[in-house]
């Protein structure tokens, strides 16, 4: 794999804040790089530096002289005052981007819905966010850097910005480094993580589910060591002035060992407990839609039907994620449920005993404490919260979601999205509501943070109605997933890969509808005597994803044949049963290391030798698998 770019001891340093000291780093051909890290630890840096948008304070930042960077910040440059077509292509003339598949692919799949006249200053966030991207996956890079990238985006474009980072380069070609907080979208497009984090950054193999059991492994090591060293301080001190001890392994992480690890792991909810506090707490009513119609008048005077004789009941305890397109009335049906929004025809009753609250993406309610610390905001409130069965104080929810000691002397005006987003969470519960809606409530939040503010949704005992883009959020902290189609209420038993499904079998019988890009594309293409090929469409499933990707990767769609599935089966298998006996063996081994005389250090060094043989032959075994398995597909 050829080197692409990296740095070599870098330090970068801000005039209250040193962001990195000494780090170095390397980006070869056919990474697939995930960054990750808390709020202000460095994550759009380090992005900017490799990308050659900032200068580092010391050491130097390295790059193959041929290498094409494309950047994506988090805000865009677009000119307000140009045209949709001119933001994406600018002078180039419409037979020339046309007539480029590559082209109209990037448009039609992220831009099909955009009129191709419309100024950029007209757009919505998410349309803007769509063009930008559309403007720089349409050129021709060596490798993408792109910062929160699915910002705004609704759930069937990120699967087709998965999708297409995931072909975009053949097998071992070409580079990405994205900064996002979408932890599906790191599972399905990276293959290796860095964690930024105290002027450091960690790598680690594998996506993001990887990232996590690995990061368990490495503080469980941590904690281990730890108790040792404190246990054996004295005869460490003696070994210190003898020489240094003997080399420590660095074992990979097992599959095995993460099954071990979770086992005695309870459920993240106890939903019967929940649903009894949510009863006592709401009754058995709390919203029931019953043949609800919503209708509003254009300018024309046509009228667009957003929702269409719904019946939906809302219970006490209930915990549903809604998913929908940007338009598709995720906020007008919010809005029926809270009562704010009568509807056109059909009744909503709302439980006598019901007490909304709102967490909305422009977090309008904090304006009003102006420059109030965040201190001055919490000794407002005197009263305890129950969570997952405890009573906890304010100053008890602000440690779970992140604040420092620091942190409480900050104006709120002055606090980051992030810290906004937590606190504006933190008060809402502190009000002691009974049926929470969240829209989109990940935004502007690290993957830590997400995790907390899951962690303390899951002890929340009341009705809570979600909207968000992120399917791992999604998935995590609701039991039922709903998508509004059509002015409909449809249930997903499968999920938001059911979304998808339906979505693109919706799509797939409404040929030629819209009068966006996809449409000028089509026109154009026939236009210059190209065959138009309609790129819109979502990815139907994981699987398809995958296929899809391995196919293009290979460069042919050749399948193995049944003997060779099956030999690759076999070795798979016959290399499982070695690696556990191996990994018996190792055990063996260190036990033997642990009863014998700390003293003798030649035992020792024999008995640690013998581990690294052993060790040796069982990432071979692994690495021998993983091959299989790639071939294989799975």
């Amino acid at each position: 794999m050829a080197f692409l770019l990296g740095c070599e001891k870098v330090r970068v340093e801000f005039p209250t804040k040193t962001v990195f000291d000494g780090i170095s780093l390397g980006v070869d051909e056919g990474d697939r790089i995930g960054i990750v890290g808390r709020n202000g630890d460095g994550k759009s840096t380090l992005l900017n530096l490799l990308a050659g948008q900032l200068e580092p304070d010391e050491g130097r930042v390295l790059k193959n002289g041929s290498v094409h960077v494309g950047v994506l910040g988090q805000a865009d440059a677009l000119s307000d005052d140009d045209t949709v077509e001119r933001a994406v292509v600018g002078d180039l003339p419409e037979y020339e981007w046309a007539s480029d598949a590559r082209i109209r692919d990037v448009i039609a799949g992220l831009a099909s819905d955009i009129p191709w006249n419309a100024r950029v200053g007209t757009l919505s966030g998410g349309q803007r966010r769509r063009v930008d991207l559309v403007r720089l996956l349409i050129g021709d890079w060596d490798v993408l850097a792109l910062d929160e990238p699915t910002n705004h985006l609704d759930v069937r474009a990120i699967t087709w910005l998965a999708g297409h980072l995931k072909t975009r380069w053949k097998q071992g070609a070409g580079a990405l480094l994205v900064v996002t907080h979408d932890r599906w979208f790191l599972d399905e497009v990276c293959t290796r993580m860095w964690e930024v984090h105290d002027r450091e950054v960690d790598p680690f193999e594998g996506g993001f589910s990887a990232y996590i059991m690995q990061r368990v492994e490495r503080d469980r090591l941590a904690a281990l060591a730890e108790q040792k060293r404190q246990n054996e301080l004295r005869r460490e001190l003696a070994w210190l002035s003898r020489g240094a001890r003997a080399r420590a392994t660095k074992p990979k992480f097992h599959v095995a060992a993460a099954q071990e690890l979770i086992a005695d792991v309870p459920p993240l909810r106890d939903e019967l407990e929940l649903k009894r506090m949510a009863m006592a707490r709401l009754g058995k009513q709390v919203v029931d839609l019953e043949r609800v119609t919503v209708r509003f008048d254009n300018a024309d005077g046509s009228s667009r039907t957003v929702l269409d004789d719904v019946d939906w009941i809302i219970g006490p305890g209930d915990r549903y994620g809604i998913v929908g397109e940007n338009g598709a009335g995720k906020t007008t049906l919010l809005r029926v449920i809270q009562g704010l929004q009568k509807p056109t025809s059909g009744l909503v009753k709302i439980g006598k005993t019901v007490r909304f609250a709102v967490l909305s993406q422009h977090l309008d309610d904090l304006a009003r404490f102006g420059d109030d610390r965040v201190r001055q905001v919490v000794g407002r409130y005197s009263r305890r919260t129950m969570l997952d069965g405890k009573e906890m104080t304010p100053g008890q929810l602000l440690e779970k979601l992140g604040f420092t000691r620091a942190d409480l002397n900050e104006p709120v005006c002055d606090l980051s999205g992030g810290q906004k987003r937590r606190l504006a969470l933190m008060l809402i519960l502190l009000d002691e509501p009974n049926v929470l809606v969240l829209d989109e409530p990940g935004n502007d939040l690290d993957t830590d943070m997400l995790a907390s503010v899951e962690d303390l949704l899951d002890g929340w005992p009341g009705t809570l109605l979600l909207v968000t883009h992120d399917r791992y959020l999604m998935e995590r902290v609701t039991d039922h997933q709903f998508a509004l189609l059509d002015g409909r209420i449809r249930h997903l038993p499968g999920g938001v890969d059911e979304y998808l499904r339906l979505t693109e079998a919706r799509d797939s019988t409404r040929p030629g509808e819209g009068a966006g890009a996809a449409q000028s594309l089509k026109q154009s293409s026939q236009g210059c005597g190209t065959r138009f090929v309609d790129a819109a469409r979502p990815f139907a499933s994981s699987g398809a994803t995958e296929a899809g990707s391995h196919d293009a990767a290979s460069g042919a769609g050749e399948r193995l044949s049944g003997g060779e599935i099956r030999t690759l089966r076999k070795l798979m298998q016959s290399n499982e049963r070695k690696t556990e006996t191996l990994n018996a063996k190792i055990d063996d081994v260190r036990a033997q290391m642990a009863a014998a005389d700390p003293s003798d250090f030649t035992a020792l060094g024999d008995f640690q030798t013998q581990i690294d043989d052993l060790q040796a032959q069982v990432d071979a075994l692994e690495e021998e698998w993983l091959e299989a398995a790639e071939k294989l597909g799975e």
